[in-house]
């Protein structure tokens, strides 16, 4: 047991709040994601719901999915939309060139997306198709989907069986357009953002918040780029935001873009550099932060981390083009290294995407057939909504404590700890990233006194451990019993033990401190 580092939470001192998109999700058509996750059909023996898979839905639920991201990623800027409207039998197919080269029906649409969300009770994040699309393409998308009355789109969308418009918070303006998305420089992409934002209208009460396509990683001259151009002249009224966020994509593995390691079989080593990786994060959404406070010090424009997570290479017998990988304990923890870094940068932040829900990189569901399996990540994900639009309590380690180690030259943290509070009640989520070696940590909570502390934790036999069908719970959450919680002359001291590669999530209620009686 290494020497135990204090932290300290000043209870009575809430910030910013954590938008619950920050643990928004991403839906594409890649793989067995939408086709044998999502859609089975209505002929399916597979439990459904309107073709809907009804143990898959079950299953996200518990995730209090805030926002799910779609059609893509790169299918977006080949995807037509009308190509997924109206009968089934009647739409035409096509051919999904970026992933694995595969001819699909276009079955699952709009409608079904739509009622995807209902079952989820989800927003809807919508991919418009810049790269190869039309601006009225767009525009009448959005008709279609948000407007009542008796326009065109309206009356269509009628035809098609649906009466009602629905709401859409989320448009994305393209994606990835520095590459699938069109291959376009940062100049290119910013004029044609701006035409189709222009023509996304808000329809009766509903309101877009409309998300530029951003940059890969840590590019933040395409971040300035779109900040320069991000509001328009109307003639002698207020200048006016043309889209109201811009997203970037960062991905997590060992190795590099041609060999980026394995999913479950890897070394200590890789798993270190896993985690150096992962924490990159914090820096980059740092950089593309101060390029936004530049040119928006009042930080009306979001940021948007719109895909996220690791990315190992495919398992072997599998379609190479469906990025297929199996989901650790490693996964996991860095998930929970990300969303330390969400919590952190909140006042900016407001979104994120994790890549992706079902069967495609770092899912939180997995089916093969009738069987699902739930992954070490969708633990994670539903140990922390807590952290829902939750107020965000700094947490603060006293100086030279934080625990720390060096990898492959750099210094990076081995705990990862962060909290919030929401209705009186606080949730303390922590991470222990060392895979062999247990840790304790004393939390110092000031201005306030916690009452009965609930937890679980997530651990495994070892980093590299997973759940499959033969073994679906090997990695799941057990109660939390070890948390030490004593009153000292500053307030209360909380002390837990963390076990090698582990996840807690405590939660407590909250009072104010008792008067003295007279």
């Amino acid at each position: 047991m290494t020497a135990s580092p204090v932290a300290v939470v000043d209870l009575d001192l809430p910030g910013p709040r954590i938008s619950r998109h920050l643990y928004g999700h991403f839906a594409e058509h890649l793989g067995r994601c939408i086709y044998e996750g999502f859609w089975v059909g209505e002929d399916s023996e597979i439990e459904n719901v309107e073709g809907i898979r009804a143990d898959v839905v079950e299953a996200l639920r518990a995730l209090k999915i805030p926002n799910l991201r779609w059609p893509g990623g790169c299918f977006a800027d080949e995807y037509h939309w009308m190509d997924g409207i109206g009968p089934r039998e009647q739409r035409p197919r096509m051919v999904n060139t970026h992933w694995g080269d595969v001819v699909e029906n276009n079955h699952f649409g709009t409608h079904e997306f739509m009622r995807l969300c209902e079952l989820l009770d989800t927003e809807p994040y919508i991919s418009a198709n810049v790269g190869s699309g039309t601006v009225r393409e767009t525009s009448e998308w959005v008709e279609y989907l948000t407007r009542g009355g008796e326009a065109p789109m309206s009356e269509l969308r009628r035809r098609n069986g649906r009466q009602d418009p629905w709401q859409v918070k989320f448009l994305g303006i393209g994606n990835e357009p520095w590459g699938c998305g069109g291959g376009m420089s940062a100049e290119q992409y910013v004029a044609l953002a701006r035409q189709h934002a222009t023509y996304a209208r808000n329809h009766g009460q509903n309101k877009l918040c409309r998300i530029a396509a951003g940059a890969a990683d840590d590019d933040y001259g395409w971040t300035e780029t779109l900040m320069k151009h991000v509001t328009r002249g109307l003639g002698d009224t207020s200048p006016q935001d043309i889209y109201q966020a811009i997203s970037f994509h960062y991905y997590t593995f060992a190795g590099t873009w041609a060999d980026k390691g394995k999913a479950a079989d890897f070394t200590r080593e890789e798993h270190w550099t896993t985690m150096r990786k992962a924490q990159r994060v914090r820096e980059i959404i740092a950089g593309h932060c101060a390029v936004m406070d530049a040119y928006d010090p009042t930080r009306k424009v979001g940021l948007a981390l719109d895909e996220w997570g690791t990315w190992w290479n495919v398992e072997e017998g599998t379609n190479p083009g469906f990025l297929h990988q199996q989901n650790t304990m490693r996964d996991a923890l860095v998930a929970a290294v990300h969303f330390e870094a969400f919590h952190d940068y909140a006042e900016r932040l407001r979104l994120a995407n994790i890549a992706q829900t079902v069967n495609v990189l770092q899912a939180m569901v997995l089916t093969d057939g009738p069987q699902l399996v739930l992954t070490p990540s969708y633990h994670v994900f539903e140990m922390s909504t807590g952290h829902h639009d939750a107020q965000r309590l700094d947490v603060r380690f006293a100086p030279g404590q934080e625990p720390v180690r060096e990898v492959d030259g750099e210094t990076i943290n081995t705990l990862s700890l962060t909290a919030s509070t929401k209705d009186d009640q606080l949730t303390l989520t922590a991470a222990n990233l060392d895979p062999d070696a247990a840790q304790q940590v004393t939390v110092s909570l000031r201005g306030r006194t916690i009452g009965q502390l609930q937890g679980r934790i997530l651990t495994a036999g070892d980093v590299a451990d997973h759940n499959s069908a033969e073994a679906p719970e090997r990695v799941a959450p057990q109660p939390y019993r070890h948390a030490q919680l004593q009153h000292t002359p500053a307030g209360q001291q909380l002390t837990l033990q963390l076990p090698p590669a582990s996840y807690l999530s405590l939660t407590g209620d909250l009072h104010d401190h008792l008067q003295p009686q007279a």
